[in-house]
C-alpha cells in the first residue's frame, strides 16, 4: 500500500493501474445471463395496448433515496430492463438484464419483491410511439450486462438516445433520474406502498395499458 500512494511519476503510475484493475473488477461483476433463442421465443408476450416506457425508481422510505433503477418497455412485447438488479423468475429468460415474458403475474411479482416495509416504489409511464418502443429494447439489450451500482447511468444511456427523451442529462442516482424523467411532457406518476390498503390494486393498475 505503501508504494501505491507513493508520489512521482512512478507513484502516478502505479495509481493509474490500480484503477485500471479496479474497473476491470467492477465490470467482472455484471452477472452473465444468456437466455437461449427458443427460451426466448417460447416466453415472449404481447401485452397489448399503448406502446410505453415505464421508469421504476425504488425509493428508500426514511431518506428518499433512490435505490433502484429499471426500466418495462412495452412494445411488440413486453420486457423489463434490470440493470445490476438482483429480481429473477424461474419462468422468466433473461439476456444481459433485459427480462422477457413480462406477463401481469411476472410483473406482479417483480414489484412484490421491490416494495416493502421499508422502499416504495414511484412508477411513471410515458407513452411513446411504436418505433421508439423497439428502439428502446433493442438499445437495452445492446447495453450488455451492467455492472453494480450503474442502473440509473445504464437507464439513463438508453433513455437518452430516444426521440421523447433525448434532452435527459442523466445520473448515477436513481432519484436523480427520477426527478428529471417526470419533466417530459405526458409522463403519468403512481407510487406503490406496501401499506396501502390499495396495494394489489395499484400493482394492477400499473400494468393495465394507458
Amino acid at each position: 500500500m505503501g508504494v501505491i500512494s507513493g508520489t512521482g511519476k512512478a507513484g502516478g503510475i502505479l495509481r493509474v493501474f490500480s484503477l485500471l484493475a479496479f474497473l476491470f473488477i467492477a465490470a467482472g461483476c455484471a452477472q452473465q445471463n444468456w437466455a437461449s433463442d427458443a427460451e426466448i421465443e417460447a416466453a415472449r408476450y404481447q401485452h397489448g395496448g399503448t406502446p410505453e416506457l415505464m421508469l421504476v425508481t425504488i425509493v428508500h422510505n426514511d431518506t428518499g433515496r433512490g435505490d433502484h433503477s429499471a426500466l418495462f418497455i412495452n412494445g411488440s412485447e413486453r420486457v423489463v430492463f434490470d440493470p445490476a438488479g438482483s429480481w429473477t423468475l424461474d419462468t422468466i429468460p433473461i439476456r444481459n438484464d433485459v427480462h422477457f415474458g413480462m406477463t401481469p403475474i411476472a410483473g406482479a411479482s417483480y414489484f412484490a419483491s421491490h416494495v416493502r416495509d421499508t422502499h416504495h416504489a414511484v412508477v411513471q409511464r410515458l407513452e411513446v410511439a411504436a418505433d421508439v418502443a423497439e428502439q428502446a429494447i433493442a438499445l437495452a439489450l445492446q447495453t450488455g450486462p451492467v455492472p453494480p451500482a450503474r442502473c440509473a447511468a445504464a437507464t439513463s444511456s438508453v433513455l437518452r438516445q430516444l426521440p421523447p427523451t433525448q434532452g435527459l442529462r442523466g445520473s448515477m442516482f436513481p432519484h436523480s433520474l427520477m426527478r428529471e424523467f417526470a419533466e417530459f411532457p405526458g409522463v403519468q406518476t403512481i407510487e406503490l406502498h406496501r401499506d396501502s390498503p390499495t396495494f394489489q390494486n395499484d400493482i394492477l393498475a400499473v400494468q393495465q395499458s394507458l
